[in-house]
């Protein structure tokens, strides 16, 4: 997860300097300190580089190194309650904020120890992805895009191959940052939480990558009241120096104040276009504003001639009319992918060999949130399973129809039992990734009979001439591995171990009259011998398996025919 940078992203020599002053401004007004003595034995990086290893939550990836203002929210002292209004930088998208707090609250029940401040997740939050792209979220709380970071393959990043099967970041080669708190895939498989009570684990959706990344700096009993625990907190996210002050830089001026900003309004950092990242957007605006003159200074004028000129000849017009380019055509909304969702997916899951019942079926909607046709959804089977789509394909591309839907093909469970999942993913330039949990159950038997009918019988002091072959089945299919129990008993109706007849013997050659065995392959089993003791009478023996499926079979012991 260390991608080793020469120099961070989005920073040239302007913003440098920019932010050297900003650091020294902000130290002498109570903004971010260095990093805590104490916690000099955990950051062992230089200034702007970055540690070898993968226990950072982003894979290190590339982040915002612009600093805030260097007027703060608020004076010393006053109240970090939220005004109505304040300065841009200080504003906090509607549901990002609703999402930090609630995380906060819930840390606070479930790890009270940790102290965790909503203030850091909203830090890191601006730092990883401007606040979610300046709040660009749904009503759920869910990017109304993928925020992706550029692919971790080697080159000028760290080198983390892919470890989801593109289900989060759309790339099944290597692993990507993603979402509005920047998780590489992995990170996400073992914190992610989720925040909103839908029922699912999604890193794109605000509440649930900002608790899940609260649960992630509260590791290892931290209590983040302490610098100390609170430096190593952070540079467990990205482990840089650089990435440290700048967190701090915006924890401290969000806990001077901030204020609540319409979603999608919020203002981004300044974007370097030229580090190649897919990572945080650069302002909707996209301008560079104007330079500002000094009041004491009045703009430069020319002075007007001291005399008329004389007129001149009139230009001709060229022969040639000059050429222009046309601007870009703007895409249209209303043909542009924006986003994909379920479209009412049921429990998958399927006993071994039998065809799933539920179908993965998705939406797709353009920007405007309508439903967008003609769109390729790739469904793929992702895991250590035999099961496959109709025609024993793994991977299948479709387009949705004119609802906007599609449904994958039915899906058939190998013999292999276990969980997997199936992921949907749509678009090009900022995919989308959606993952649905399936699982395979072993066939488990619901009939146990006789492989034959022949009668048993024996005379008293001897053994059964013919032994007990059974086979244990699911659907008419055999089952290996049941375990049955082989029961000599007093009768059907009250069945209780007898204590005379027929009876099996043990290891030693001693009379038993109750055994556990398991089926072979196919589920077939020979039973051992049976022995009849002195008593003549009619016996019965109980076949029984762990799920249920009974078999009686009937012995007779009696002397032979005159």
């Amino acid at each position: 997860m260390a991608a080793q940078f020469g120099r961070r992203l989005r920073r040239g020599a302007t913003t440098t300097a920019v932010a050297a002053a900003a650091v020294a401004a902000l130290s002498a007004s109570q903004a971010p300190a260095a990093p805590h003595p104490d916690s000099a034995s955990d950051d062992r990086t230089a200034a702007g580089a970055t540690e070898p290893g993968d226990s950072a939550a982003t894979g290190n990836s590339p982040y915002y190194t612009d600093l805030p203002p260097l007027d703060t929210p608020n004076k010393p002292g006053t109240s970090v309650n939220l005004p109505v209004t304040g300065s841009a930088e200080a504003g906090i998208p509607a549901s990002v904020l609703a999402a930090y707090k609630k995380a906060e609250q819930g840390l606070a029940s479930t790890d009270a120890a940790c102290r965790l401040p909503w203030q850091l997740l909203a830090a890191i939050g601006k730092v990883e992805s401007g606040q979610a792209r300046g709040g660009k979220v749904d009503a759920n709380g869910t990017t109304l895009s993928p925020i992706l970071g550029p692919a971790l393959n080697g080159q000028g990043f760290a080198l983390i191959k892919d470890t989801d099967g593109g289900a989060y970041d759309g790339d099944a080669t290597h692993d990507r940052a993603v979402g509005p708190m920047q998780f590489i895939p992995s990170t996400w498989a073992t914190w992610g939480t989720d925040g909103n009570g839908d029922g699912r684990k999604d890193p794109n959706n605000i509440y649930d990558a900002a608790l899940s990344a609260g649960r992630y700096l509260c590791a290892g009993a931290r209590d983040l009241s302490l610098a100390t625990d609170l430096d190593k907190a952070v540079l467990s996210y990205n482990h840089s120096t650089e990435y440290l002050r700048t967190v701090r830089s915006w924890f401290e001026y969000y806990k001077r104040g901030t204020h609540e900003v319409p979603d999608g309004t919020g203002v981004l950092p300044a974007t370097d276009t030229g580090s190649g990242t897919s990572s945080p957007s650069p302002s909707p605006s996209g301008t560079t504003p104007p330079a500002t003159t000094s009041p004491s200074t009045p703009p430069a004028t020319t002075p007007p001639p001291a005399t008329t000129p004389p007129p001149t000849e009139p230009t001709k017009p060229p022969t040639t009319p000059p050429t222009t380019t046309p601007p870009p055509a703007t895409p249209d909304p209303a043909e542009t992918f924006g986003s994909l969702e379920n479209a009412g997916t049921g429990t998958l899951t399927a006993t071994a060999g039998e065809a799933f019942t539920e179908r993965v079926k998705v939406r797709a909607k353009n920007e405007l949130g309508a439903p967008l046709g003609k769109t390729s959804v790739t469904f793929a089977v992702v895991g250590s399973t035999d099961t496959r789509f109709a025609g024993g394909k793994s991977t299948v591309t479709l387009t949705t129809g004119a609802d906007g839907t599609v449904p994958a093909p039915v899906l058939t469970a190998g013999e292999k039992a276990g969980a997997f999942k199936v992921t949907a993913v749509a678009g090009t330039t900022e995919p989308r990734a959606l993952s649905f949990a399936a699982s395979v159950t072993a066939r488990v038997a619901d009939t146990v009979a006789r492989t034959d009918d022949k009668a048993l019988t024996a005379a008293p002091g001897t053994e059964f001439a013919d032994r007990v072959g059974i086979k244990a089945t699911y659907k008419g299919t055999g089952v290996a591995d049941t375990a049955v129990t082989a029961t000599m008993i007093t009768d059907a109706e009250t069945p209780a171990e007898n204590d005379k007849g027929p009876y099996f013997k043990d290891e030693d050659g001693k009379p038993v009259r109750t055994l556990d065995l398991t089926t072979g392959a196919d589920g077939l089993l020979e039973l051992p011998k049976i022995y009849a003791d002195d008593t003549a009478g009619t016996y019965t023996l109980r076949i029984t398996t762990a799920s249920g499926a009974t078999l009686t079979v009937e012995l007779k012991v009696e002397a032979p025919a005159a």
